[in-house]
């Protein structure tokens, strides 16, 4: 008998067909399996884009508290400095200032800068050996010349490698090499050499064989004519809050302004601009489409309900009171602008409020910025209810999955039995409808005989 490779082949019955339509009774429960994990995963999707949303209007909360030990005033406070041309138009260097620093103007008069010492060698024929004494800021260094580097360049390198704050460079001069000693800026940093002969300098009595090209000194000058010094060209701490880099000498001004205004507006208004996109977020994933007949992946959800219900809130509530008065959002400018539960932004009313007076509006600043923070460290901070309720349908998942994957081998065996089953059955109908004709072919035959 010929072998059937085709379900139904054998019979002419759509064998192929039925085995279909009984497979899909019972792929139902693995259907709905996946349709159910389907789900939880759009949710956990849905939940992953709520989070991003309110944790980027935590981080502009966050950018609304000052720091450890600092005013909400000093947190927002932008400070300027900047040094006036002399008299003859000429600069003497730059200006910045940092918190701390008070406004006003201070006249500056540069006498001298800060400038590090500058000796150079004679000729250099025959070095001798021995140990080369350097003292810098009354610290001596023991360098050991010996007949390995007891040349210009081998006595340069061991200078340098000392790395004592000198540099050394050998110049070739018409008569010869010359070592080139350098040092640091400031009146301590002045160092002597001695010990190797033909290698001596002492620098307080500027005597030797060595030729002093420029002296060590600080930088000196008077600040409203109060004298000071720097044995930097780079001077804090002698007008607070204010760092100078000097370059040159003369009379200068020294102007100091606190903009109050600038960084607490760009923080509210980035407040301001982080909530909205929260609000548009939830109300794109909760709400219901009219129009499409869609619901949002999350209507109805309770993380999502919540969320909205407390930023409202905490728009309505935060407050803060300085010097006796009470005043919310709303007072600055912002408030609710239409029934979205967006909230617009009042430019000129929020520049009037800061400038009469900078410290409420930043105290204000502040309590929003730690009352959002913390609110929203509730919903999606570690442990927070969105990571809760992910956390759980992860879990939900990993048990469909397993159920599916369990179910897709119990369905494999089912096919195969089907499969098996209706094979057997073509078989037979194959062999009866074969019998079939022959009988029917033959039995006219046998009836003529």
């Amino acid at each position: 008998m010929a072998t059937i490779t085709s379900l139904g082949a054998g019979s002419g019955m759509d064998l192929e067909g039925l085995v279909t339509s009984l497979m899909a009774v019972e792929k139902r429960p693995l259907t709905q399996l996946q349709k159910q994990t389907a789900s939880y995963n759009t949710k956990i999707s849905s939940l992953g884009k709520l989070s991003s949303s309110l944790s980027a209007l935590q981080t502009a909360a966050k950018n609304l508290k000052p720091g450890t030990l600092q005013s909400p005033l000093d947190k927002f406070a932008k400070y300027e400095a900047s040094l006036t041309k002399t008299a003859s138009g000429g600069e003497i260097g730059t200006a910045t200032a940092d918190t701390g620093a008070v406004a006003g103007s201070y006249k500056l008069n540069v006498t001298q800068l800060a400038q590090g010492q500058k000796i150079t060698s004679g000729a250099l024929g025959s070095i001798g050996t021995g140990t080369l004494n350097v003292t810098v800021d009354g610290k001596t260094t023991a360098i050991e010349i010996t007949s390995e580097n007891n040349t210009p360049e081998g006595l340069r390198n061991a200078i340098n490698q000392a790395k004592l704050g000198i540099n050394a460079t050998v110049v070739n001069g018409s008569n010869g090499p010359r070592l080139m000693l350098s040092g640091e800026e400031g009146a301590s940093k002045a160092f002597s050499l001695s010990g190797v002969a033909g290698l001596e300098y002492d620098a307080s009595a500027n005597s030797g064989s060595f030729t002093r090209a420029q002296a060590a000194q600080n930088a000196a000058f008077t600040v409203d004519g109060i004298a000071a010094s720097s044995a930097s060209n780079k001077v804090t701490g002698v007008v607070e809050g204010v760092t100078l880099n000097l370059t040159g000498t003369g009379e200068s001004t020294l102007n100091v302004k606190q903009d109050n205004t600038t960084n607490l507006k760009k923080s509210l208004e980035e407040f301001v601009t982080a909530y909205n996109n929260a609000v548009s977020s939830m109300a794109s994933m909760g709400n219901y489409n009219a129009d499409t007949k869609v619901a949002g992946e999350l209507q109805g959800n309770t993380i999502l309900r919540n969320a909205q219900q407390t930023l409202s809130k905490l728009v309505f509530d935060t407050t803060s009171t300085t010097d006796g008065v009470s005043q919310r959002l709303a007072d600055i400018g912002i408030s609710f602008k239409t029934s979205d539960g967006k909230l617009a932004l009042d430019a000129d009313k929020l520049t009037a409020a800061i400038d009469k007076n900078p410290g409420a509006v930043a105290n204000l600043a502040s309590n929003v910025g730690d009352a959002f923070n913390t609110a929203m460290d509730r919903i999606v901070g570690t442990g927070g209810q969105i990571q809760s309720s992910t956390d759980a349908m992860r879990l939900t998942v990993k048990d469909l999955e397993s159920r599916q994957e369990a179910l897709s081998l119990r369905l494999e065996g089912i096919e195969k039995r089907y499969r098996t089953q209706f094979s057997a059955l073509d078989t037979l109908m194959s062999s009866m409808n074969s019998v079939s004709s022959y009988l029917a072919q033959n039995l006219p035959k046998i009836s003529a005989s």
